[in-house]
């Protein structure tokens, strides 16, 4: 294909897609493989595909009929393989790709990396470097279009996209399928309701289970059946970074295609929202919001945009949803076991972070890494899922990290006393961590969450101190409450200790002094059994609500101990005679 040709062919805009995706990939090295069964695969789910050996009719100019498949294609996915780069032809789909996509910021483009690494692909290493090495011979005056070729290929190897080595194909191909078909369904069947009026869709679930996934596909789906379409990702941050207006002056680049709209506060921004939508048929994505007020500045009323709007709003917070006057919540639901490992709860993230880690390892290596999951989350899982932790109030953060430390599958209202004991207004905390999708009420009224999220606030406690845990707020394993009262190393920072039983092995090598608990003066909750103390108990702290010590060895509780916030006391098969000595 000649260079002049590809220059000659000027793009244009066209207001529909024909097609959903269009498939750049060097033939010999994937047709006949991998792009067959990706080809197949989005036949199968209703998606209509664009590839150069199915669609161009004999005869016609080869270079603009692809052009035009590009322009007219929501989606491109390209397919990097090993020799991809030994195709100019390839080289210049990519151009015009990056093209499209970069001038009317409308085509979506995601790149597979088929048995070749992203780094070779961006730093045009390998074989990538062979091919560049003729080109700079071959081109050598046309410099230019080399180097175009170079900016392309960087461009798209820096996007997130799948990387695909030494794996098999199908199974490749079926995981970044699965699993989404039946919630895209349900969306678009909210979507469809009530067509020529204006309606507001939240979608609800915890942080990693593809919210933000979902409302995406809806909108490369969708988007070609509205005037104007936006899908402003990761709401939270930008507004963090640059402030609710940086927001707004996004929404309406996006919407009316104009490069700086001048929004200088939040207020005219509303204004010019309300007055330049209000007739337009739109498409919104406005992905996770975690303040009322983001959406009040970016979708505060439906009048603001025109008959048939859609306006897709995903957040960990149902409550919040709920104040906006959403017209329908979807609960987003993890995968079903036979789509997701019981091991990772059914949570896309925690599958994706993990896979990668245990991916090129060998059987041993899984089984260690197994066995080291049991014992603490990966770092990035723990960071990300962590966001929806560090939205909530401190007394929120202390009903959630004390069930997930003590309290999975008690009795709601058994908890909720312990925790009001601890003035934790836990009625409202509760409400606000179901609506955060953080926890969920069984059938039978008991506490119950993903298996991940409780190793995360585990980790969220462990971090506090890694190699003290006096220097934690709870304590829960046997381990680190015998390293704290042998070691005498206990803090203020210490809240509640519950241990049901030391083992046989640890009260043999187990030695503690009279004042072992002197420095948490903050403890709230103790409750350890058959603690031997052999040098007797000096002190317990003052702010201790609920004391439960089965088998306590003394004749009665230290004589400095104030138990005015005392509420609960549990001393069975104890030797104490007196509860304390004097009059308290």
């Amino acid at each position: 294909m000649s260079i002049q040709g590809v220059s000659s062919y000027v793009p244009y805009p066209l207001p529909h897609w024909k097609y959903d995706v269009f498939l750049s990939f060097r033939g010999e090295d994937t047709r006949k493989n991998f792009t067959d069964h990706l080809y197949s695969a989005l036949d199968e789910k209703g998606i209509i595909v664009f590839r150069d050996d199915k669609e161009l009719e004999r005869g016609e100019s080869i270079s603009p009929g692809l052009f035009k498949a590009i322009e007219e294609s929501k989606i491109s996915i390209v397919v990097f393989s090993r020799s991809y780069a030994f195709s100019t032809w390839c080289l210049d789909e990519l151009v015009h790709i990056l093209e499209c996509k970069n001038t009317n910021n409308q085509q979506m483009v995601y790149p597979i990396f088929y048995d070749v690494e992203p780094a070779v692909v961006r730093k045009q290493t390998e074989t990538f470097q062979e091919a560049f090495a003729q080109y700079e011979e071959v081109f050598s005056e046309n410099i230019e279009k080399v180097q175009k070729w170079r900016d392309a290929l960087r461009e798209v190897a820096n996007i997130s996209g799948w990387e695909l080595k030494d794996m098999n194909e199908s199974e490749f191909i079926l995981e970044h399928l699965v699993g989404i078909d039946s919630h895209l369904k349900n969306l678009r069947l909210l979507m469809d309701k009530e067509c020529n009026v204006v309606c507001m869709i939240g979608i609800c679930v915890m942080g990693g289970i593809g919210k933000t996934t979902l409302a995406g596909v809806v909108y490369d789906l969708t988007s070609h059946n509205f005037e104007a379409s936006s899908c402003l990702a990761n709401v939270r941050e930008i507004s963090e970074e640059g402030g609710l207006t940086s927001l707004q002056n996004q929404l309406l680049s996006q919407l009316l295609k104009l490069p700086n709209n001048g929004i200088w506060n939040v207020y005219d921004g509303i204004n010019i929202i309300g007055r330049r939508l209000r007739h337009k048929k739109v498409l919104l994505i406005i992905d996770d919001v975690v303040d009322i007020k983001q959406l009040e500045c970016l979708a505060g009323k439906r009048e603001w945009f025109g008959p048939g709007s859609r306006i897709v709003i995903t957040s960990r917070d149902k409550h919040l949803l709920m104040m906006h006057g959403v017209d329908e919540i979807y609960n987003l639901r993890e995968l079903h076991d036979d789509k997701a490992l019981q091991l990772f709860c059914g949570l896309p993230l925690a599958l994706k972070v993990l896979g990668s880690f245990l991916y090129g390892k060998t059987t041993k290596e899984w089984e260690s890494a197994l066995k080291r999951l049991k014992r603490e989350s990966e770092n990035e899982i723990l960071d990300i899922l962590k966001i929806s932790f560090d939205g909530l109030r401190e007394t929120e953060k202390k009903i959630f990290l004390d069930i997930a430390c003590f309290y999975q599958g008690e009795n709601r209202d058994y908890v909720t006393k312990i925790l009001d004991y601890c003035d934790f207004d836990p009625v409202i905390g509760i409400r606000v961590l179901i609506d955060k999708s953080l926890i969920e009420i069984s059938t039978d009224s008991r506490f119950w969450m993903h298996d991940l999220l409780k190793e995360i606030c585990q980790q969220i406690v462990k971090r506090q101190s890694p190699e003290d845990p006096g220097k934690r707020s709870r304590l829960w394993k046997e381990a680190d409450i015998h390293h704290m009262l042998t070691r005498n190393t206990g803090t203020k920072t210490v809240e509640v200790i519950k241990l049901e039983n030391f083992t046989e092995e640890a009260e043999m090598h187990f030695s503690t002094s009279s004042n072992s608990f002197l420095k948490m003066i903050n403890l709230r909750m103790l409750l350890i059994r058959n603690l031997q103390l052999p040098e007797g108990l000096e002190y317990l702290s003052n702010e201790l609500r609920l004391l439960e010590r089965h088998g306590y060895p003394l004749r009665s509780l230290p004589s400095n101990f104030q138990p005015d916030k005392i509420v609960e006391l549990n001393m069975r098969y104890s030797r104490i005679e007196q509860m304390w000595c004097g009059i308290k």
